[in-house]
C-alpha cells in the first residue's frame, strides 16, 4: 500500500467496516470508495449521522471526523477488512481459480475432492457460496473485500478447514482480493470478455496476472497451476519463470506436467489418467477435461492425496448450467450452458457437434451494457459451428434487445434466424428438433432472472426447455 496520513487525528474504536452508507452500524469505519455511478465521499454525511466513528477518504473532506487519506480506497478497504476479520486466509487455505472460462467447474471438482480428503471446504463462486455446509446466494463472483473477508471469518467459525472460490477479473481490477492470502492458485485460460471494464485484451489479462506475479499481504507469491495449453497461461507460466517461481502446469498439451493420457470422451463422461492417477467423471468435453486438470493441479499444489483425488472428481455428476442436460424423455439432446464469450462458446458448439447425430441447433444472445466486441464475434462462431441458429435476448438490461441482435446478427453469415422472445426461441428450437439432434441453450446457464429494463423477471433457462418438452410430449397446446 502506497503512503498514507490521517487527517483529525484522534483514538477511535473501530467495531464495523462498511462501504455502503446504509449498511453502517454504530461504531463503524466508513471507506469512501469511488463507484461507477456514485462517490461513497458523497455519502460520508449520511454514514456519519448512522453512527461512522471515522473515514477513509481519498481526498480530504470538510467534515469533523478523523479522516485516514490514502491514494485507493479500495486497497485500503482490502487490507483494513483483512486485518479487522484477523487476517483469516492466513488459517483457512483457499484455493482461487481465475481465467475467462472453467472458473465455477474447476471450483466445484476441487470442492469434491477437499470434501473427499476430509478437509471441510467452503465454497465461493458464480452459483451459490457454501459456508459450514450451508448454501448462500450470490451477488457478485468475488464478493467486495470486507465481504469476502467476513465470509471467510464465518467460514472458519462455522467448521470449514479449506476454500475452494472463483477469482474474477473484478475482484483483482476493484481490489476485492487484496489482502487474500492464496495457498494455491489456479489460471484456467482467457478470451475476450468484460472489455466493458478493463477496456483492451492486454489489460483484462494483466488484471489476471497481478494476481500470481504481485505479491500479497504475507509478501509472498501464490503456488500457482498454469493452463499452459492457453497463450496466455504459456505467457503467464514464463513469466513466473523469470521471477524465480515454478508454477505447476496442466494442459492438454505435451508441454504440461499434467497432461490427459489415455483420454476418452463419449456421451457418458471422460477417463484420463494423470501422471498415473486413473480418473473417472461424469463431465464431457474436453473443456472439462481442462477443468478436471486444472483442480487436480490445485489438489497437488495443497498436498491432496491421489485417493481422495480420484474420488473427489468421481462424485462430480454435473455442475447447474454447465454443459448441463435436460431430459424429458425426447429422442434428441437438450443442453444448457453458460457460455457467454466467443471462446467458451465455441468450445461448447465443438462438444456438441461430437454428441449430435443429426444437426446441432443453437439458441443464444448477448447481454445488454456489457462488452459490445464480442456480439458480432459470437455471431460468426455459432453460425459456423451450428447448423440452426436462433439469435435472441439475454439480459438485455437498459439496452434495446434489438439493436443487441443486430450486433449480433452483423458477425454473420445472414442464415441466422431472429426471435427475440427468448421462450419462444427456446419452443422454437424445441419444436424443430428430431431425433438425434442437439439443442444448445447457451449464455445464461443457471442464472434463474433476465434482466430487462431495470428489471429482473424470473427466467430459467432450463425449467422452460422442460416445459415445452412435456407440452410437446403430451401433445397439450401452446
Amino acid at each position: 500500500m502506497r503512503p498514507s496520513r490521517t487527517l483529525n487525528a484522534a483514538s477511535v474504536d473501530v467495531t464495523d467496516l462498511a462501504y455502503d452508507a446504509r449498511c453502517v452500524t454504530p461504531g463503524a469505519l466508513f471507506v469512501c470508495v469511488p463507484g461507477f455511478s456514485s462517490d461513497g465521499h458523497d455519502f460520508a454525511p449520511d454514514a456519519l449521522a448512522r453512527g461512522a466513528v471515522a473515514l477513509v477518504v481519498e481526498r480530504p473532506l470538510d467534515l469533523d471526523v478523523p479522516q485516514l487519506l490514502v491514494p485507493d480506497a479500495r486497497e485500503a478497504m482490502g487490507l483494513a477488512a483483512a486485518a479487522f476479520y484477523g487476517f483469516p486466509s492466513r488459517e483457512l487455505p483457499v484455493a482461487g481459480v481465475t481465467g475467462t472460462n472453467g472458473k465455477t467447474t474447476t471450483a466445484f471438482i476441487l470442492y469434491a475432492i477437499l470434501a473427499a480428503a476430509g478437509r471441510r471446504p467452503g465454497l465461493l463462486g458464480t452459483v451459490e457460496s457454501r459456508i459450514g455446509g450451508e448454501r448462500r446466494a450470490v451477488k457478485h463472483t468475488t464478493p467486495e473485500s470486507v465481504d469476502l473477508q467476513r465470509t471467510f471469518r464465518e467460514m472458519l467459525d462455522a467448521g470449514d478447514r479449506s476454500c475452494a472460490m472463483e477469482a474474477s477479473s473484478h475482484g483483482s481490477e476493484l481490489r476485492r482480493l487484496t489482502g487474500v492470502r492464496f495457498a494455491a492458485l489456479a489460471f484456467t485460460n482467457l478470451s475476450q470478455e468484460h472489455l466493458d471494464l478493463h477496456g483492451t485484451l492486454e489489460a483484462y489479462f494483466d488484471a489476471k496476472r497481478r494476481l500470481f506475479v504481485e505479491p500479497d499481504v504475507d509478501g509472498r507469491r501464490p503456488p500457482a497451476a498454469v493452463n499452459v495449453g492457453d497463450a496466455h497461461g504459456r505467457r503467464l507460466a514464463e513469466e513466473l519463470h523469470s521471477l524465480g517461481e515454478m508454477p505447476l502446469t496442466f494442459g492438454l498439451t505435451d508441454r504440461a506436467e499434467l497432461g490427459a493420457d489415455e483420454l476418452e470422451i463419449d456421451a457418458s463422461g471422460s477417463r484420463l489418467v494423470v501422471s498415473g492417477l486413473r480418473l473417472e467423471t461424469r463431465l464431457r468435453g474436453r473443456f472439462n477435461v481442462e477443468n478436471v486438470l486444472a483442480a487436480v493441479a490445485l489438489a497437488r499444489l495443497l498436498g491432496v492425496e491421489d485417493k481422495a483425488i480420484a474420488t473427489g472428481v468421481s462424485h462430480v455428476q454435473g455442475v447447474p448450467g454447465r454443459f448441463e442436460a435436460v431430459d424429458e424423455g425426447q429422442p434428441f439432446a437438450v443442453l444448457v450452458d453458460y457460455a457467454h464469450t466467443p471462446l467458451a462458446l465455441e468450445n461448447v458448439l465443438a462438444e456438441a457437434r461430437g454428441l449430435a447425430n443429426g444437426r446441432v441447433i443453437c439458441v443464444f444472445g448477448c447481454g445488454g451494457d456489457r462488452d459490445r466486441g464480442k456480439r458480432p464475434v459470437m455471431g460468426e462462431v455459432a453460425s459456423r459451428l451450428a447448423d440452426t441458429v436462433i439469435v435472441t435476448s439475454d439480459n438485455p438490461r437498459s439496452e434495446d434487445p434489438l439493436e443487441i441482435i443486430r450486433e449480433v446478427v452483423s458477425g454473420t453469415d445472414g442464415g441466422v434466424e431472429v426471435e427475440p422472445d427468448r421462450a419462444e426461441a427456446i419452443a422454437r428450437a424445441l419444436e424443430r428438433a428430431e431425433e438425434g439432434d442437439v439443442v444448445l441453450i447457451a449464455g445464461k446457464g443457471h442464472e434463474p432472472g433476465q434482466e430487462i429494463a431495470g428489471e429482473t423477471i424470473p427466467f430459467d433457462d432450463g425449467q422452460v426447455a422442460r416445459d415445452v418438452l412435456r407440452r410437446l410430449r403430451t401433445g397439450a397446446p401452446s
